[in-house]
This record gives structure tokens, C-alpha cells and sequence, in this order.
């Protein structure tokens, strides 16, 4: 069997990002994703220009709080930018 080098359109394609990339971006992610005071099933986690970015929407305020506050704990020195909206102007406490 033959192998041959991978191409696009003729061209060698272009790798962003080396492997292994995004390592704090998973571990945030992971981080609330097991967060139990916490619904994130609709938060993204993404890595830009060396910060963390969380975009997306809890139900509460409170949520989106503790959301930051975990990111930044995982995050340690890197920068987290947090634009996660809420549903409800309530607390969780009613």
C-alpha cells in the first residue's frame, strides 16, 4: 500500500493549532461539566487570543457565577472572559 501526503487542492494543508492544543479549554470544560451546582449542557468553553471565553445560557444568575469561578480556578493565570446569559432575573432560592 501506498501512502500519499495529504493535500488540498493541490496545496499541503494548513494546522492551527499544534496537537495537544486547547488543554486548559478541555479541563475547564471538563470542569463544569461535573460541576453538580451547575447546568452547563448549554455552555461553550473556547480558547482565544490566550483567554478563556465562556458563552452560552444558565437559568440562573447564580449559574453563571459559579461558572466563572470555576473556570478561573482551573484556569489559573489564563484570562477568563465570561458572556454567559441567564433565563431568569430570580435566584435559585426563589
Amino acid at each position: 500500500m501506498v501512502f500519499k501526503p495529504q493535500t488540498f487542492h493541490g496545496q499541503t494543508p494548513e494546522i492551527d493549532k499544534p496537537a495537544g492544543f486547547g488543554g486548559v479549554e478541555a479541563k475547564v470544560a471538563d470542569a463544569l461539566a461535573r460541576a453538580g451546582d451547575l447546568d452547563a449542557t448549554q455552555v461553550a468553553v473556547t480558547e482565544t487570543d490566550g483567554e478563556i471565553v465562556l458563552d452560552g445560557v444558565v437559568l440562573y444568575p447564580e449559574e453563571a457565577e459559579i461558572a466563572g469561578d470555576i473556570a478561573s480556578r482551573v484556569a489559573g493565570p489564563t484570562r477568563v472572559r465570561n458572556l454567559i446569559r441567564w433565563r431568569s432575573d430570580t435566584s435559585r432560592g426563589g
